[in-house]
């Protein structure tokens, strides 16, 4: 989904005592706008035209049943935040006065290639009936296709980044294995009312943050740029993708089903108990007692009731803006980099943490 931008008061940095019985009027509400336009560098918008053709071009098949599969999510559109970051991580290297290089835009279609190609897998694990506002691939046809279909995106991906080079191509296959890795911790622990914030946390780093920081650190190896700096974008993207989840996560329980485009606490309904789910569970013996199970919407709902606290949102929010100023700190070393670049990135990032809707 679209990524979130929140207001919060600022944090004493530790995790606050909970209420054992919230009251449903103590919920933070908060909404997800987009962010790639906070970015706002000249070149971006015609950059990301020339990723959408590539990507056009990469999900044709001689079969043209294949081709129109690959194509589904693709023509329902996106943010594409990832190769938004392939092409910032560029404009930081040579700066944002002229398009991308065409290696720039060939590393961010690779990114996003693999991003559908999970997100069709995602959907299969998931029972999804929809995405991006149209009929998912498992429902319009069936979940063979879509895991066959979402094979054949990763390997497109994979074409693309082999034709930048052996290095790139390695480091985008650690990546979908990083992204495996985390998918299926986070099986490990559906329904577990025990699962820790240690899992968590190294969950979301493969399912999520890996791929953003792979999208940075893609953009920055094309252009050349030194060890160092390589290392700066990289842990950039890597903090970014863990404030974005956290983000995401604690959405998952304050936005409206309008606004989500998708039931409030359809990740408690899947079992999925994110960080706000362990934090409220730290403190409600009647949340324990509710989880671990498969439960009905109506206790969903309650469920989201104990969860969506302001102590339990607050504390889930430190750890989004921990990740937010480690990101930003990480392009504060990196000499070489466009001032004016860096400073549009920290932006991006402070509006996951920063501002409301």
């Amino acid at each position: 989904m679209a990524l979130s931008l929140v207001s919060t008061p600022e944090s004493s940095g530790s995790f606050p005592r909970l209420p054992n019985r919230p009251s449903p009027a103590s919920r933070r509400t908060l909404v997800p706008v987009s962010l790639v336009d906070d970015v706002d560098l000249p070149p971006l918008a015609g950059d990301l035209v020339r990723v959408e053709d590539r990507l056009n071009n990469a999900v044709r098949a001689d079969d043209r049943f294949l081709g129109a599969v690959a194509g589904h999510l693709l023509g329902a559109g996106g943010k594409r935040l990832r190769p938004a970051l392939s092409l910032c991580a560029g404009y930081a290297a040579r700066g944002a006065l002229a398009p991308a290089s065409p290696e720039v835009v060939t590393g961010g279609s690779a990114v996003e290639l693999v991003h559908l190609g999970s997100l069709y897998h995602d959907d299969v694990i998931d029972e999804a009936e929809t995405r991006r506002g149209v009929p998912s691939v498992n429902a319009r046809w069936s979940n063979i296709v879509a895991i066959l279909a979402g094979d054949y995106l990763l390997a497109q991906a994979s074409s693309l980044a082999a034709s930048l080079g052996a290095d790139v191509a390695a480091l985008l296959a650690s990546t979908i294995g990083e992204l495996c890795r985390g998918q299926v911790l986070e099986l490990q622990h559906l329904f577990d009312p025990d699962r820790t914030e240690e899992s968590y946390l190294s969950a979301i780093e493969g399912k999520t943050a890996s791929l953003m920081a792979t999208a940075c650190r893609i953009g920055a190896m094309v252009s050349g740029v030194s060890a160092d700096t390589l290392d700066a974008l990289t842990q950039f993207g890597h903090h970014l993708g863990m404030c974005f989840q956290v983000v995401d996560d604690v959405l998952d329980v304050t936005a409206t089903e309008a606004v989500l485009g998708k039931p409030t606490g359809n990740d408690v309904h899947e079992g999925v108990y994110t960080l706000p789910v362990i934090y409220a569970l730290a403190g409600s013996s009647e949340l324990r007692a509710l989880l671990g199970r498969k439960l009905e919407w109506p206790d969903v709902r309650h469920a989201v009731d104990l969860i969506a606290t302001e102590d339990v949102v607050e504390a889930s929010m430190t750890v989004a803006r921990t990740h937010a100023g480690k990101a930003s700190e990480a392009l504060a070393g990196a000499a070489e980099l466009d001032g004016d670049v860096c400073d549009r990135l920290r932006r991006l990032v402070d509006g996951l943490v920063s501002r409301s809707s």
